[in-house]
């Protein structure tokens, strides 16, 4: 113990040793690359062409887009210098911004309402007039190759809808499977009905003037409620264009909900923000959930496509891969996809020999002559009526001539199928088929031997036995001997008469007492005694009725009976017998209950 303690020793003389420094984990904070379209230099390109590979390659691509990408296509966007926020305010003189037109307040007033209106109407113009533009296209031709896993477009222009590989739902159904494209603001494709629901296409002659148009379903239903029903009015609806305004409730904003968490499950591998500037929350938090999900991924990328820079603040910090400043159609030019309508081998005419009618036959014959027939038969079916109706484009060549035919049109037969390799072991026939191999004897007579069926024939089927009834279970019987009756007594006690509830019941005669109960009196006596010699099965002894004194020898015939619910005697019964044998003992007493036979080792105590 000293040594062990000598050994642990610290020097005081020295100076103290260094504290050991908390050495910090090496960061995993992705940098952000920045590149600008048109300037750029070589390290710049090898970020680009990260972004153009992702492109390309990424097999789950989420795209959020906003009036941006629509704005070469000849439709303004909302927040820029020329966008509509800033041209509807001298346009329609409102005292403030031209945000209020989209608000869902403009339906308070007529002239807010007329003022909206006529923004709808050429809202529908230019987009009736407008062509997707290459980044349309380009996202198009990613949804058309199964690698768009989806599109959340805040544009109501539709031009992304339009073409079918962008294609959407309206309204947007609450479960899978969802549409490529999900409208998080709605669209001027259709108009809705304030009261029944109805939807109908956009119509834009229709919203002319402060009063929106009336709802022709709901003018129908109303006309025949009151005209022919003879009821009360229900109201008619309002049409109005089916587009998400401010201070307004969504009515796909549940859809959207379940749409983008069914997203953020699958884990997309690229996320590209385009065109917007992320002032609506619900687009913001739907960007930050997507980018920060993508960027935990090894092979993640995300990017921020925009001429304006990207947005500041703690939820965005760390969101970036890639900021991109330049056009988006640039980038779609970049990337340089087919285009979703195009056909891969191109016009005919383009690549096929023209100029000579002699060289189109010359190779016209070549491709004849190269090509190969396989003629295939078709396999027989069970039956004629089967062959009838299936229908057939080759008729069955015939075994005989189908090899000459097949020489005459240049072709090869088709080989048959190989043979089945049967086992080396011989297989055991099944009993009741076919005809037995060993022949019966018979050595009944001849009538007999007509009975009996024939050699080859199969033998009768005997009928098949009935099942029995399942027979129900029994209570299994309980021993009468059982343990907790073996050693029951009871007290005897005298017998007193009892009446009978039961007049009709028929009488029952007291029978006389056997010898070895009235052996032990010295006198004639009516005792009847229990036997003390233990019996097999364990009962309710018989009372005991005790005598005070001898009976009387003229009234011993005289013995009571139950009749008709009263004791009274009669004279019928034969009086009890007398014992014959010898007493006991001399010095017994006519009180005295005494067994019939002795007990072993029990005689002197009886005594």
């Amino acid at each position: 113990m000293l040594q062990s303690t000598g050994e642990i020793c610290v020097r005081t003389d020295g100076p103290p040793p260094s504290k050991r420094r908390r050495v910090a984990p090496p960061s995993t904070r992705r940098p952000t690359a920045y590149i600008d379209l048109e300037n750029r230099g070589e390290e710049e390109d090898e970020n680009l062409e990260r972004l153009l590979s992702a492109l390309r390659k990424k097999k789950k691509i989420v795209v959020i887009a906003g009036a941006g990408i629509s704005v070469s296509a000849g439709i303004p966007d909302f927040r820029s210098s020329t966008g509509l926020f800033a041209t509807l305010r001298g346009q329609h003189k409102l005292k403030a911004s031209g945000k209020h037109l989209f608000d869902a307040s403009v339906y308070k007033h007529d002239s807010s309402t007329e003022s909206f209106h006529t923004m709808v109407r050429e809202l529908a113009q230019m987009t009736a007039r407008a062509k997707p533009t290459p980044f349309h296209h380009m996202l198009a031709s990613i949804a058309a190759e199964g690698r768009l896993m989806r599109m959340y477009s805040q544009n109501i222009d539709t031009l992304d809808t339009q073409m079918p590989p962008l294609a959407t739902n309206v309204p947007l159904n609450g479960k899978g499977p969802w549409p490529t494209t999900i409208l998080l603001h709605g669209g001027l494709e259709k108009m809705v009905c304030t009261k029944c629901g109805h939807l109908e296409p956009f119509n834009a002659s229709l919203f002319e003037g402060p009063e929106p148009p009336l709802c022709e379903k709901c003018k129908e239903q109303d006309e025949v409620r009151t005209a022919f029903a003879g009821k009360r009015s229900h109201g008619i609806g309002r049409l109005r264009p089916r587009i998400v305004l401010y201070n307004e409730y969504n009515p796909d904003e549940e859809a959207i909900g379940n749409v983008s968490k069914a997203d953020l499950r699958r884990v997309p591998d690229a996320v590209i923000v385009v065109g917007t500037s992320l002032k609506i929350p619900g687009v913001r938090r739907i960007v930050k959930e997507m980018c920060q999900l993508t960027r935990s991924r090894r092979d993640g990328i995300t990017a921020w496509i925009n001429l304006d820079p990207e947005p500041q603040g703690a939820e965005f910090k760390d969101c970036w891969d890639l900021v991109v400043r330049g056009k988006c159609d640039d980038i779609a030019e970049l990337v340089n996809l087919p285009r979703w309508d195009q056909q891969d081998i191109g016009d005919r005419e383009s690549y096929m020999v023209t100029g000579d009618e002699q060289k189109e036959k010359r190779c016209a014959a070549g491709l004849g002559r190269d090509r190969i027939d396989v003629l295939l038969e078709r396999k027989r079916a069970r039956g004629a009526e089967d062959e009838e109706s299936i229908p057939s484009s080759q008729e069955v060549q015939p075994s005989g001539g189908r090899k000459s035919k097949l020489l005459e049109h240049g072709g090869m037969p088709t080989p048959s199928a190989s043979p089945r390799v049967r086992s080396p072991l011989r297989t055991v026939q099944p009993a009741g088929t076919g005809k037995s191999k060993q022949s019966t004897l018979t050595f009944a007579s001849s009538s007999s031997a007509a009975e009996m069926p024939a050699a080859g024939s199969a033998p009768p089927q005997k009928p098949a036995p009935k099942r029995k009834p399942r027979a129900p279970k029994k209570e299994p019987i309980k021993p009468k001997n059982r343990i907790d009756r073996t050693f029951r007594t009871t007290k005897s006690s005298a017998a007193l008469p009892l009446k009978d509830k039961d007049p009709k019941r028929p009488q029952k005669q007291h029978q006389p007492a056997s010898k070895a109960d009235s052996s032990n009196s010295s006198s004639s006596s009516a005792l009847s005694l229990p036997s003390l010699r233990p019996k097999n099965r364990v009962g309710k002894p018989a009372p005991l009725t005790v005598l005070p004194g001898p009976p009387n020898i003229a009234t011993a015939g005289a013995w009571p009976t139950k009749t008709g619910g009263s004791a009274s005697t009669s004279t019928s019964s034969p009086p009890p017998k007398t014992p014959t044998g010898p007493p006991d003992r001399a010095g017994q007493s006519a009180g005295t209950i005494s067994p019939g036979s002795k007990p072993r080792s029990m005689g002197h105590l009886i005594d």
